[in-house]
């Protein structure tokens, strides 16, 4: 039973009290708040303190702290040392009992280490502790203990790569697991089962973690996953998919058989030793070889009327076909001499334009050709540059609307908000400077203009991305030449770290370094849940050296900045008094954040094969991302099976799996080995992945079954999911790419001027002059912005010279296309400002 008594006791013992102290042997002197310090007996005083347990490493999972023990005879005190500091000593447990075997004293000390006092010198050196004992003689150290706070990064810094193998052939798959401390143990399975190569000679695993098949077997295909765990976590690789196949084999050669009647004689041989298995090559070769006959062994046959006749009818024919060429190319001939003549005699090529109802004058009459033609008898108009009528190469059909028109004598003038230019012509001169190295020469997903101080619009179709240049945003006088292209996220990578992932299209506008007066506002789609309370949001922006720099952090603007955001439930409009590239990056706050995730489902229009194919594409909930990838598949000739439908991605880690289910059995069947099929989350989350999708391959049992029903499920491994239905008729093309989902925007791409705006020029001059001068009734600019409910950017607003005109512009951005005027006129009725009326006045009277 162990004795406890206060601090510092000292057990005294006599040498001559041998006796005695074996006596008290079975006793134990504990000092629990400081360090001991004993008096050894004078036969033991000579010795040096021993350890018996020296403190050992230690690794820090979580928030648990560990216990170091150390343990010494003789010893008079003991004390630990971490990091060249003594631990202090009301931290020190001593307990003291005695050897029974030597009668010698022995002295245990233990300690505590928390995460805090590691993190404290955490990235200059390693945390260490060490035990120093004290005899009469001297003091002995122990060894060091190190203690390190345990991790296990997500991402593996290799994943295993899908192989499609022969029969017999050897197969490596590589894994390279991630960071950890301590180190992570590595094991394979396959199918989600256990690979144990003492089981299974078959498979072996290097030193650096790697699998090896030494030989394929048709078993072995599957879904091999490399697993990397410590005692803080377990993570799972990318899935990579082993399909072993069978090449075909020819079997021997048949004997040779006998001479036909057409001298001939034949030996065949077959494609099954062995046959072509698990999507393997057909064999390489001739099935069949045939022979002529010797003299002696082909049967006689006498020649006879038939084949001279056959002979004189085929020359015959070869005659006639010549003939006919012959006239063909005489005919054409003419015609085209005929052809040439009227061009030469026409005045297109010496007067220029003349009115389509004309027709050229033979050469009789060739004192026709002086006269003038009389451009006031026409009943058509003509806009824009003359042009010779076989000149068209310079034409383009209009996609980019109502622009300012520069005339060659360098003013400018509008002329209706149109302009005749062509769009890759414009892309391919900006890309010729310096800073457009970048801009890429899509003219599809580009849109420009030319604008002064009336402002405009600039929208790429079907997108969400607009730019809304405000009235007197441009200085007056200048005129700036602007386009807005969204980037493709393959060509131009940010740098994402950590839990972070891209929010929004990567959207250029420039040129950049242009003078502004008033801010811009660039709407642009997100796919972030919209939670600011789930996300740190960022606005990024390239710099003319190409880096990426935070210029925002969302929830925390400050209006001496040149960017503002709102965040809006789908859309982002951002506030910009510079133009430039930018990019929205979200980087989660706990594992409540989620992206939202837009499946579409595709098959092929038209099949006549027994294999139907289903394509999931799981992509970011944009319209541009939306856009391309119905673009690509008009192209494959696919079409929408299903609505598209929004799935919730949490930031978990875990993968996101999908699966076909319920189909008839007497009429369908699935080919995939597995019973799903897995997106890896990375792949997911950082958005960088374009066309992002799984394909699934049915079989029907017959070329007659057309009718296709099934339930596809999506779920997040241990979360939530998604299940749709799914009913069609597979010969039927109901639904064609092209069709509404294309046709969506088919608004001008660039408007200059009042057309680009649903509030009149000087209608707006007098609201603002009405509602920025402050009111003591509060009937000013703050009301119009709290009946809009915009008023959690109240300080924004007072911060410009015109809080009303933002306020407008804001509003013109956000209802541009779906917007009512009159509800408008009706929030201004309400404020009490007579100008509301002014709403009901029409264009002609404005």
């Amino acid at each position: 039973m162990p004795l406890r008594v206060g601090p510092f006791v000292r057990c005294r013992l006599g040498a001559t009290l041998l006796a005695l102290w074996l006596v008290f042997a079975g006793f134990t002197c504990t000092g629990s708040e400081h360090a001991a310090t004993a008096t050894l007996p004078a036969s033991f005083s000579d010795l040096l303190p021993h350890f018996l347990v020296e403190p050992e490493d230690e690794f820090i999972v979580k928030n648990k702290p560990v216990t170091l023990s150390c343990r010494s005879t003789p010893a008079t005190q003991i004390y630990f040392k971490c990091n060249g500091e003594w631990v202090h000593q009301d931290d020190h447990l001593i307990e003291r009992t005695i050897d029974p075997a030597t009668a010698l004293p022995v002295m245990q000390v233990t300690i505590d280490i928390t995460r805090q006092q590691v993190e404290k010198i955490f990235g200059l050196d390693e945390y260490w502790c060490q035990c120093v004992a004290w005899s009469t003689t001297g003091t002995q150290k122990s060894q060091k203990a190190y203690i390190r706070i345990a991790y296990l990064r997500k991402n593996f810094e290799e994943e295993p790569q899908g192989k499609e193998v022969a029969l017999d052939q050897e197969v490596l798959l590589r894994c390279h697991p991630p960071e950890g401390v301590p180190q992570a143990e590595v094991e394979w399975q396959r199918n989600e089962d256990v690979i144990d190569p003492a089981s299974d000679p078959n498979f072996f695993i290097t030193a650096d973690h790697n699998l090896v098949i030494k030989k394929a077997r048709l078993a072995d295909t599957g879904n091999y996953t490399c697993v990397a765990k410590n005692i803080v976590a377990r993570r799972k690789s990318t899935s990579a998919t082993v399909l072993v196949y069978v090449d075909g084999g020819w079997s021997e050669w048949s004997k040779w058989s006998a001479c036909g009647a057409d001298c001939s004689t034949w030996r065949s041989r077959e494609c099954t030793q062995p046959s072509p298995g698990t999507g393997g090559k057909d064999c390489q070769g001739l099935d069949l070889q045939s022979l002529n006959c010797t003299s002696e062994q082909c049967p006689q046959t006498v020649g006879g009327a038939e084949d001279v006749a056959l002979y004189v009818g085929m020359v015959a024919v070869a005659l006639c076909l010549t003939l006919l060429l012959i006239v063909v190319v005489l005919v054409y001939r003419r015609k085209k001499e005929g052809l040439d003549a009227d061009v030469t005699d026409s005045s297109i090529l010496t007067t220029g334009f003349q009115p389509m109802g004309i027709k050229p004058s033979k050469p009789e009459n060739s004192h026709l050709l002086t006269i003038q033609p009389d451009l006031t008898t026409t009943t058509t108009s003509y806009q824009g540059t003359l042009r010779s009528r076989h000149d068209t190469t310079g034409k383009f059909s209009m996609t980019n609307g109502p622009l300012l028109d520069p005339l060659p004598n360098g003013s400018h003038t509008m002329h209706n908000g149109k302009l005749n230019s062509d769009p890759a012509e414009f892309v391919s001169r900006l890309s010729t400077q310096s800073y457009f190295k970048t801009l890429p020469r899509d003219v599809a997903n580009t849109s420009y203009g030319t604008f002064n101080f009336l402002g405009g619009r600039l929208t790429i179709p079907n997108t969400g991305i607009s730019l809304l240049i405000p009235p007197e945003a441009i200085p007056r006088g200048k005129i700036y030449e602007i386009y807005l292209t969204v980037q493709r996220k393959e060509d131009l990578r940010l740098p994402l770290a950590g839990c972070q992932t891209l929010l929004s299209p990567v959207v250029s506008c420039g040129p950049p370094g242009v003078v502004l007066s008033r801010p811009v506002i660039l709407s642009m789609d997100h796919c972030s849940d919209a939670c600011l309370d789930n996300w740190a949001v960022r606005l990024k922006k390239q710099n003319y050296e190409g880096t990426w720099e935070d210029v925002l952090l969302m929830g925390e603007e400050l209006v001496s900045e040149p960017y503002y955001c709102q965040l809006e439930a789908e859309t982002c409009r951002l506030f910009s008094e510079q133009l430039g590239t930018f990019a929205l990056v979200g980087e989660s706050l706990h594992m409540g954040a989620a992206k939202r995730l837009r499946l579409v489902l595709f098959s092929d229009a038209y099949c006549s094969t027994l294999e139907y194919n289903i394509r999931v594409y799981c992509m970011d909930d944009t319209q541009d991302v939306f856009k391309e990838v119905m673009q690509m598949e008009r192209q494959l000739g696919g079409r929408l099976i299903d609505e598209p439908h929004v799935l919730l991605f949490k930031d978990s880690y875990h993968n996101l799996r999908l699966s076909i289910h319920d189909m008839p059995q007497a009429h369908w069947r699935s080919k995939l080995l597995a019973g799903y099929q897995e997106i890896p989350f990375y792949h997911i989350w950082n958005g960088s992945q374009r066309y992002l999708h799984c394909t699934f391959t049915l079989e029907r049992l017959s070329l007659s079954t057309c009718e296709l029903t099934c339930q596809l499920c999506v779920w997040q491994v241990e979360g939530e999911g998604q299940s749709f239905g799914l009913d069609f008729n597979i010969a039927k093309d109901t639904r064609a790419v092209d069709s509404e989902f294309l046709l969506m925007d088919s608004n001008a791409t660039a408007l200059a001027g009042p057309s680009a705006f649903q509030i009149p020029y000087l209608i707006r001059q007098k609201i603002c002059g009405s509602l920025d001068a402050p009111c003591p009734n509060g009937a000013d600019w703050r009301m119009l912005a709290q009946r809009l409910k915009l008023e959690r950017h109240m300080i924004f607003f007072a911060s410009k010279a015109s809080p009303t005109s933002v306020i407008l512009d804001l509003w013109e951005a956000q209802h541009f296309h779906s917007g009512n005027i009159n509800q408008l006129a009706t929030v201004m009725a309400d404020i009490g400002k007579q100008e509301a009326m002014i709403f009901l006045v029409s264009d002609g009277e404005c």
